[in-house]
């Protein structure tokens, strides 16, 4: 056991015998519990008193499944402590509890063993066995590198402004973006409304989100193969599925809302370019807003929550069903319009398999939706579109709110809550989890026929 990195020896895999599923199932409980407590003590708030064990719960998840959803105010609540609780929260559920291990492990310099690697595989959602620490070496180096230039290019942007504060608030929000959170400093549950036209803050907060929700294993795809028609079919369908969505989004945001006097109406042609493409990108499960998400049009509130619900990328900081598998539905959808006996997609089939995981994806996280605004709409005192909004928020981990978060009933901050957690570790994964065992079925039944539309 003396060669086992730490959170696999502390768990007693032998003799335990836990699935992978349930490994990370309950590292990100037990991160989760632990910075609940840290967020209870009297250090972390401003005012000494401490956050309620609800309240507490509910940060500490919002911030280790990287959502942004909050019942207080980050930057005027929080103390430094606290703070910096919250961020390393963030730090720690956007690159996985499997890869926190493997860094404490590299760290002390302890071999993985095949057991840790399968639990790494199955988190990272990577293909193969093969390569899976090397992998999560180029995780932790690439996610380091891009918070750095990010957070300082902001530092540099908000110095002139808000002077030293300005570089804390610069490498905070930079790792806050990158890991697909929302959590922001800037009080009075403001986001970042002041930066609505600032170029600067808007490209380089999108630019992080991005890179954080397209994945890290197409990061280390382009990385090191440059060319199109080197990248792996997965990389290909997050690309096309991740700009189709953005140029959708960014379009539609901005028809439906150019005139609206109470969000982009009151901005120019170059205000409104900036905050249309930035609610798009946010939709991706990050959190941020430069416009006040409350005054939009229900047909936006609506359309954004589709694109939350999609959410981002496997094996990235986001949540959601994923974008390969909406895409994977549309090309299994199109086979069957057109008459084609398989799906294909770059000149390559998708298995039956796939298709068939994709629509268990999609359909248990509808379902856990629809159950969860169903039971928040009998015990909260918001419309039925706003808790639908806040729920899929949840289960995207994404973090936009319409303002109703802080006024939730504890019976329904427990319902976000178990959101956010099936949401970012997956509620297959979650469903997986509570399985004692998994047995084959040795018996293959007769094809039975079943009219179907």
């Amino acid at each position: 056991m003396a060669g086992r990195i730490g959170f696999a020896n502390l768990l007693d895999i032998s003799e335990w015998k836990l699935t992978p599923y349930q490994i990370l199932v309950m590292g990100f409980a037990g991160l989760i519990l632990c910075g609940s407590l840290l967020l209870m003590t009297p250090t972390a708030s401003v005012n000494g008193q401490g956050l309620s064990f609800i309240d507490a719960l509910f940060t500490s998840t919002s911030a280790v499944c990287v959502t942004g959803l909050i019942v207080v105010d980050t930057g005027t609540y929080f103390s430094l402590f606290g703070q910096l609780v919250i961020i390393f929260l963030i730090q720690a559920g956007g690159l996985g509890i499997m890869t926190m291990a493997t860094l404490m492990a590299l760290v002390m310099r302890r071999k993985i063993q095949l057991r840790e690697r399968l639990i790494m595989q199955e988190a990272l959602k990577h293909m193969t066995v093969s390569g899976v620490v090397r992998l999560t070496q180029y995780i932790i180096l690439i996610t380091l590198l891009i918070e750095f230039i990010g957070g300082t290019i902001l530092a540099i942007n908000w110095y002139p402004e808000l002077g030293s504060q300005g570089i804390y608030f610069g490498y905070w929000h930079a790792v806050s973006a990158f890991c697909n959170a929302g959590f922001d400093l800037f009080g009075k549950f403001s986001s970042l409304t002041n930066y609505v036209d600032d170029i600067t803050v808007n490209f380089t907060i999108t630019l992080l989100i991005i890179l954080g929700g397209i994945g890290f294993t197409v990061l280390y795809d382009v990385f090191h193969n440059y060319r199109w028609r080197l990248f792996s079919m997965h990389t290909k369908l997050v690309l096309v599925t991740t700009s189709t969505l953005l140029v959708i989004g960014t379009l539609v945001i901005l028809f439906l809302e150019m005139n609206n006097p109470n969000t982009l109406g009151a901005l120019s042609w170059h205000g409104k370019f900036l905050g249309s493409y930035f609610q798009s990108v946010s939709t991706r499960t990050a959190g941020f807003n430069t416009v006040d998400i409350g005054n939009f049009q229900d047909a936006t509130i609506f359309f954004m929550a589709i694109l939350m619900f999609i959410g981002a990328s496997p094996s990235s900081t986001g949540g959601g069903i994923k974008t390969t598998t909406i895409g994977v539905l549309i090309v299994a959808m199109w086979a069957l319009i057109t008459g084609k006996n398989d799906a294909e997609i770059f000149q390559r089939r998708l298995s039956q398999q796939l298709i068939y995981k994709s629509f268990v994806v999609f359909f248990v996280g509808a379902t856990l939706v629809i159950f969860v605004t169903m039971m928040m709409s009998i015990s909260e005192h918001a419309s039925f579109l706003k808790i639908f909004f806040e729920v899929v928020s949840a289960f995207g981990t994404v973090g936009l709110s319409t303002g109703i978060t802080p006024t939730l009933t504890g019976y329904g901050k427990m319902w976000i809550i178990i959101t956010m957690f099936a949401g970012r570790v997956g509620p297959v994964t979650l469903a997986l989890a509570l399985v004692l065992r998994t047995r084959k079925v040795m018996v293959l039944y007769p094809e039975g026929k079943i009219n179907i539309g």
